[in-house]
């Protein structure tokens, strides 16, 4: 457009190069409060120009990066949202089985009772303390000592599935809960409320044992919850007792996953962000060290953030537990499927 100034007024015709436009406002008098009057110049209207396009390029960038964080969090959102609604509308695919049980066995102090909690506040948009958790510093024996089923609920809805706590596991042969005993609730034969002897495991003349367990009073997938900064100090004591039920559970097609608990702690980049998880080289060498110690694949290892000192709930904590979670009940769906299609 070319620019044709007068006297009083502009008037925009057509195009002509930017510099015959500068040269025309170079003309223009500036009415000023001072007592010497300047004129307006070439470098003065470059100047507001450059400024204007400053502050325009200032605020493009803050308008895009506005942008990518909410696209960020609805994406998360949508995420969220998703996986609870899959997780809701989940039905056992074999119809002797109302709710799927799912043992959650880990070391002492690893996590194991929050993460039940955590998955319980996930559902209830709150934090729950259901599962009982000890946060005395020092304190080295499990603070669980009974067999537990925990139910989920999302609001009043109750979900198809129960976490079942017990006992911590210790490396010594007489302490924390026993080899025996895990295996016997993977299998359907210990009643909850059982109260765990470091001594010895469960008799079958206990009140507690069941002698022939019904498809629904076994578990079809075992939890192994292990802090991610103590995986290369795990004694190898404790790794043999998990190789040990490993064995055993196996034999029977019972899977297993790993669900690596404080990665916040571990990595001072995820403690900034919980969206750096994946990009961690610290966290991706302690998964591949967990598998090569207990010999779950890579695929059944879950990093994840438990609650543990928060007083809301938090969307980035949330859709990695809820990641978790529908791995584990998908793959204990998958068992209930295999044993539907041998009888």
């Amino acid at each position: 457009m070319e620019l044709s100034i007068e006297k009083g007024g502009c008037q925009m015709i057509d195009i002509t190069p930017i510099d015959t436009a500068l040269q025309a406002l170079s003309r223009l008098p500036v009415q000023t409060n001072f007592l010497v009057a300047r004129s307006w110049t070439a470098a003065d209207t470059a100047l507001c120009l450059a400024t204007a396009i400053g502050y325009t390029l200032t605020l493009g960038l803050a308008f895009v990066l506005f942008n990518r964080v909410n696209g960020v969090q609805r994406s998360m959102n949508r995420k969220k949202k998703d996986l609870k609604e899959k997780l809701e509308n989940f039905s056992p695919s074999h119809p002797d089985v109302k709710d799927i049980k799912i043992l959650v066995a880990g070391q002492i102090g690893a996590g194991k009772s929050s993460f039940i909690n955590s998955v319980d506040s996930v559902f209830q948009g709150r934090i729950s303390s259901r599962a009982i958790v000890n946060s005395a510093a020092g304190f080295d024996h499990s603070f669980t000592q009974d067999l537990k089923g925990f139910t989920v609920r999302s609001g009043k809805k109750k979900l198809p599935f129960i976490l079942k706590d017990i006992m911590g596991l210790e490396a010594e042969v007489l302490k924390g809960s026993q080899v025996e005993d895990i295996i016997s609730i993977v299998f359907g034969h210990v009643k909850d409320g059982y109260k765990f002897n470091k001594d010895q495991p469960l008799t079958r003349e206990d009140q507690h044992y069941i002698s022939d367990p019904s498809l629904s009073e076994q578990s079809f997938c075992l939890v192994y919850v292990i802090d991610a900064n103590t995986v290369q100090f795990t004694d190898d004591k404790l790794i043999d007792k998990l190789k040990i039920i490993r064995r055993r559970i196996s034999d029977e097609g019972i899977p297993q996953v790993v669900v690596m608990t404080k990665v916040d702690e571990a990595c001072p980049l995820i403690q900034e962000n919980l969206k750096k998880l994946y990009s961690s080289k610290k966290i991706k060498e302690q998964m591949e060290l967990c598998s090569a110690k207990v010999g779950v694949p890579l695929t059944n290892i879950f990093p994840v953030k438990n609650y543990h000192n928060e007083i809301d709930t938090n969307d980035d904590v949330d859709v990695l537990i809820l990641k978790a979670l529908e791995q584990i009940v998908q793959l204990a769906d998958d068992r209930l499927e295999d044993i539907d299609s041998e009888t």
